[in-house]
């Protein structure tokens, strides 16, 4: 039988939860590669002792510091999923928080592709960025099983094409809001909506059709 675990393992770890998310901002500025834990402590309350103390390095910090927020997020969008009845609400709902989150936390989903990008190069990275990416393709899969059962349509693609397709169009836009692009919000929900009918095996209507066609060429 398992052993509960005791009382200063549970407060370790939430000393650790407290600390990586008052560390997530400065990582988020900084980035992986211009980001120590002096530099950190440097910009927090926390001693750079502290942070030695709760976390082997800077990798174990950021790794910390990335799973709570992409937790938030899977959270967020089963919000969506849950309260929505219709396909249209369903929809609007999933576009609107793509591009909420797009737009007020741009740095933060930057650290994400940083570090997993940097999971290319180091082996360290990659069983943690694994399942990091594993929650967010479970996430968006619970998303368009909630369109198959608003529509009784079988989907399309496997969790993991509608997860790269998502997650390129996400990706694709963020760089371009990184550099300026005032439409990159608006051309990223316009492309949503085109693609999650046609994964979801529903006609586009000729009136969503046509308004998704003029969002596309206002946002060209």
């Amino acid at each position: 039988m398992a052993t509960a675990p005791r009382p200063r393992d549970h407060k370790f770890d939430e000393r650790r939860a407290e600390l990586g998310e008052a560390a997530l901002q400065t990582l988020a500025t900084l980035g992986y590669a211009r980001t120590s834990l002096r530099e950190i402590a440097q910009n927090s309350e926390f001693s750079h002792g502290v942070l030695h103390y709760y976390f082997t390095d800077k990798l174990d910090l950021i790794l910390c510091s990335v799973r709570q927020y992409k937790a938030r997020c899977v959270k967020r969008y089963d919000e969506v999923t849950a309260t929505a009845t219709t396909f249209d609400e369903l929809l609007d709902g999933f576009a609107a928080a793509l591009g909420d989150t797009l737009r007020n936390e741009a740095s933060l989903h930057r650290l994400w592709y940083d570090l997993r990008a940097q999971s290319l190069f180091e082996e360290a990275f990659r069983a943690d960025v694994a399942e990091i990416d594993k929650s967010l393709e479970k996430m968006i899969w619970r998303v368009m099983s909630r369109f198959a059962e608003i529509t009784g349509e079988p989907l399309r693609v496997s969790s993991g094409v509608a997860y790269a397709m998502f997650d390129g169009l996400f990706q694709q836009a963020l760089l371009k809001h990184l550099s300026g692009d005032k439409k990159a919000v608006a051309t990223m929900q316009a492309n949503v909506r085109l693609v999650v009918p046609q994964l979801a095996g529903v006609p586009l209507p000729v009136k969503r059709r046509n308004a998704t066609a003029r969002s596309r060429l206002n946002t060209a």
